[in-house]
């Protein structure tokens, strides 16, 4: 018969404990104690939201809001707006908390309201998906909008910004996506959140490269 030892089984990672840091009104930093799959117990800095509410998963939402106007092209709309964090001005999608007993479809339609005065009609969101893993727990919905630019109060939009809030509102056309955004990136001091740069590197796929087969270099 072997001596050989049985090979170990890889623990399943799981959180030990969760230690109170430091908190502001906003966001509090902790001190996570995990198993890894090795078995070895290690800590890691972890920021959290503290406006995370009951029954969902998510945090807030982020607003791929479409419009669509006769005779014009179809076009994103973008807030750009002083982010103290950044130090500078940053493009981002339409987005916002989610607040008590709302659903994310609710929420996106309120926070695209008020950022951009648009009324739009919910046609797609995604599950609840991470924005940052290795720094905070902080989870989004992406929900897709189309807005009739047509109708009466679209036409002519109002915002219904709160105090302190400054927001400038952005059309880009969807089919000039990505190069509108390195333009407007040439042009000023603005950084692009990361999740509408990849938005931009997908449209260019879709509308350049729909069923491009893969040639290979020998």
């Amino acid at each position: 018969m072997s001596n050989a030892e049985e090979p170990k089984v890889p623990a399943a990672p799981h959180i030990v404990g969760e230690e109170l840091m430091a908190a502001g009104k906003w966001l509090k930093l902790e001190k996570t104690t995990y198993v890894d799959r090795s078995g070895s117990t290690r800590t890691w800095e972890t920021v959290k939201r503290t406006t995370r509410q009951t029954n969902t998963e998510a945090d807030g939402v982020g607003i791929i809001a479409l419009l669509k106007r006769t005779l014009h092209k179809d076009c994103v709309v973008m807030v750009k707006q002083f982010r103290p964090p950044m130090a500078c001005h940053t493009l981002e999608f339409p987005a916002g908390l989610i607040d008590e007993g709302e659903s994310a479809e609710a929420a996106a339609l309120r926070e695209l309201k008020e950022e951009t005065g648009y009324k739009g009609e919910v046609v797609g969101i995604t599950p609840v998906t991470c924005l940052d893993p290795g720094l905070s727990n902080c989870t989004t919905q992406m929900v897709m909008v189309n807005i009739n630019g047509d109708e009466g109060e679209n036409i002519n939009p109002t915002q219904q910004l709160g105090d302190g809030e400054f927001v400038e509102v952005i059309l880009l056309p969807l089919d000039e996506f990505q190069m509108k955004i390195d333009d407007l990136v040439k042009k000023e001091k603005i950084v692009v959140d990361a999740k509408v740069y990849i938005f931009a590197m997908g449209m260019v796929q879709a509308f350049f490269k729909p069923r491009e087969l893969p040639v290979l270099k020998q």
